[in-house]
């Protein structure tokens, strides 16, 4: 698990493809410190296993998923990459909960200065923004940043930068047009599916990132989700269930209606 707090701007070293997947050589500092092969390190947001260290580097495979699903396979050697540790059970919890499994993509729109700060316009597959809500948590490119605005009519939201964020991470660096890795909210994304209006973005159809002008099929251009198929929802799977759960007596205050925690319902329950 990440925070989507960057600790480091790391540097491609090389990249080598294979037949399904690739191997990536990242030249880094910081996130070396205390790390040992099998340990995580996410890069550009997406979570990588560590599988060999040199003094200044360290390598991961990539496989064919990640590389469909995020921007991994369009970097080059000498690409910038932001570089986050797994974190310590001790450590401050500085951003929101990531867990390093991309959503999706995204494309820079826009940026533009206002005072100190830079806002972002970043374009992005409906299934994407149907689980992002103003001022919730979504991670860019692994960069925890809060959503100030979203345009789901226009298919686009938007985020603002402090200063810091700009100099710690590769997101000013990104031109218009470039694509981002996008990571909703787990939080948001567990709640949906508990409440049966849908799963998780894993379950995107290629024709929701062909609607934005992204990718989302594989190399042979068929459909690389488990649904086969494009969703009538905006949220792309299945409910849990086709009917709600029975509501037990002891909640009931009703037909099958819950009640409030109110004096009544405690006295019934046994409080006094």
């Amino acid at each position: 698990m990440f925070t989507g707090i960057i600790e480091e701007i790391g540097t491609v070293r090389r990249i080598e493809h294979g037949a399904k997947g690739a191997r990536l050589t990242i030249q880094a500092k910081t996130v070396l410190e205390d790390t040992r092969i099998g340990d995580s390190i996410a890069t550009n947001g997406v979570c990588l296993t560590v599988v060999s260290m040199t003094g200044d580097s360290f390598s991961a495979d990539v496989m064919a998923e990640s590389l469909r699903r995020s921007s991994l396979g369009t970097l080059q050697g000498g690409s910038p990459v932001n570089l986050e540790r797994a974190m310590a059970a001790n450590g401050r919890f500085g951003g929101h909960i990531v867990s390093g499994h991309i959503d999706g993509q995204g494309r820079v729109l826009s940026a533009r200065r206002e005072g100190n700060a830079v806002w972002l316009r970043i374009s992005a597959p409906p299934p994407i923004l149907a689980l992002i809500v103003p001022k919730g948590s979504v991670a860019i490119d692994g960069v925890s940043l809060t959503v100030a605005k979203l345009e789901e009519g226009a298919g686009e939201f938007q985020v603002s930068l402090i200063p810091h964020t700009a100099r710690e991470t590769t997101l000013l660096a990104k031109k218009t047009g470039q694509i981002v890795n996008l990571e909703n909210d787990i939080v948001g994304k567990y709640v949906a599916r508990l409440l049966g209006g849908g799963g998780l973005p894993g379950q995107i159809s290629p024709a929701d990132f062909a609607g934005a002008g992204l990718t989302g099929a594989d190399s042979t251009g068929a459909d690389s989700t488990t649904a086969g198929a494009a969703s009538k929802s905006p949220l792309p799977f299945a409910p849990l269930a086709s009917a709600a759960a029975p509501v037990p007596d002891s909640l009931a205050g009703g037909a099958g209606s819950v009640q409030g925690l109110t004096l009544d319902f405690l006295r019934r329950n046994g409080f006094s």
